[in-house]
């Protein structure tokens, strides 16, 4: 049977041969799965990835910010493509470089975190990847300075917000660095020469062309039977919702926090995994395989760093019983789907139904790990900003768990109250920090 990948490359191909067939480029596995998602969500929800910096009031221009971020924009193609279905097959059509820029306006009593939240609950799903959302934070009269999110004295919220079928975390690291250097330029900013956007729509389509090449060929029979056997247990195993919805007042999503000494090493991957087991076992009980995911990946060999979506979706079958190896079965089998990473996620579903298991492809939890040290702060005139979170977004999942490696490793949790009640949720989270309590000298402290 043909691979997945093969059959979608033919399928592009046949959209733009010859004269006269329109400019289309073709997605990676990983934005496919991201368009997937989105076409089959009811209400057409896009994943969203967004970061949110504090500056002090009145530090961001929006008229010179909207010009830096049209310059990024009209260079990198993935920041002005649209998703879109031509003849049955995904693909990113071009179109103008658009950035908005929206004040995201407070009612009276509100914090900037409720402002937010509601102008990334309002995104339209057909407009730009990369859209910038602006809110005071402290408005006079109405709050103390002093718990600005800046440290002190008035603020204002800048967020920077890309679909996910636009950015991976190389990708957020080089818009956080470009956009601050853009605005730098203020009005003596050019738009880029036509050879220069001439040269990375080249570079991305080449990109794109070697990660399709990979994907391809890491679908080998050998393995697609590995991945079958490995996730053959495997079970969609969060309830429908069933706590239908959150109190009044409360956020759709809860969320815990704690931070951990971070081990000078750093914490290895398989122990960041292996504390997930514990975790999964109070949310749904004993004796289950829970689908698992995480991203990995990147450019291709050979590929230039442009921006986009290159990372694959791997599936971890976390085993809820009892486990006599523990982290050290946790590591080897890791090491061993690391050599097969590269299987895109939709064959992977496809093997694994195909040897018996009777999961959708819904993954029942996510991990993410994030090191701080890969990513520059936002500097906007000479003023950087400091990067803080706004908790109760929606989340895709029953659970999604992420790591933070700095000089502490922060850990956050947050959960689908409708899907999970904060108690099981709040167990669930302690027993991730006793698992990885375990592996540090002194215990973690609550954030």
């Amino acid at each position: 049977m043909p691979s997945i990948t093969g059959q979608y490359l033919a399928r592009h191909r046949g959209l733009t041969a010859g004269a006269g067939a329109p400019a289309l480029l073709p997605l990676t596995g990983a934005q496919r799965r991201f368009a997937l998602v989105r076409a089959l969500d009811p209400t057409g929800r896009p994943d969203l990835v967004p970061m949110f910096f504090a500056f002090p009031r009145g530090t961001v221009d929006p008229p010179r910010l909207a010009a830096a971020a049209k310059r990024l924009a009209s260079l990198h193609p993935v920041l002005r493509g649209r998703p879109a279905v031509v003849r049955g097959t995904p693909v990113l059509r071009m179109a103008d470089p658009e950035v908005p820029v929206v004040r995201a306006p407070r009612a009276s009593g509100e914090d900037a975190g409720t402002a937010l939240r509601r102008a990334l609950g309002a995104w339209a799903p057909d407009g730009p990847p990369m859209r910038l959302f602006l809110t005071d934070d402290t408005p006079d009269g109405e709050r103390d300075h002093a718990s600005s999110p800046y440290g002190g004295g008035p603020s204002e919220v800048l967020a920077v917000v890309l679909d996910h079928t636009a950015c991976d975390g190389r990708t957020l690291a080089r818009i956080v660095g470009e956009l601050g250097a853009a605005y730098a330029e203020g009005p003596r900013a050019q738009p880029p020469a036509p050879g220069e956007v001439a040269a990375e729509l080249a570079a991305y389509r080449e990109a794109v062309l070697l990660q399709l090449d990979a994907e391809e060929r890491a679908e080998s029979p050998e393995a697609l039977a590995y991945w079958g056997e490995r996730l053959r247990a495997v079970r969609d195993r969060a309830p429908a919702a069933r706590h239908g919805l959150p109190p009044a007042g409360a956020l759709p999503t809860g969320s815990a926090s704690a931070l951990l000494p971070a081990p000078t090493a750093g914490t290895p991957f398989p122990d960041l995994l292996n504390a997930c087991r514990p975790a999964v076992r109070a949310l749904y009980g004993p004796g289950h395989t829970v689908p698992l995911g995480y991203p990995w990946g990147g450019r291709p060999p050979g590929a230039e760093g442009v921006l986009g979506c290159f990372l694959n979706t791997v599936v971890f079958p976390a085993v809820t019983g009892a486990d006599p190896t523990g982290a050290e079965a946790t590591a080897e089998a890791w090491w061993e789907d690391l050599d097969r990473a590269d299987v895109p996620f939709d064959a992977v579903v496809r093997a694994a139904r195909e040897a018996g298991s009777g999961w959708s492809g819904r993954l029942d939890g996510l991990l993410t790990v994030d090191d701080v040290a890969q990513r520059p702060s936002l500097r906007l005139a000479g003023v950087e900003g400091r990067e803080v979170h706004v908790d109760g977004r929606p989340v895709r999942g029953p659970f999604a768990v992420s790591v933070t490696h700095g000089r502490e490793l922060h850990l956050r949790m947050v959960w689908d109250r409708a899907v999970t009640a904060d108690r099981t949720a709040l167990d669930a989270f302690d027993a991730l920090t006793e698992a990885l309590r375990a592996k540090t000298p002194t215990a973690p402290a609550a954030g």
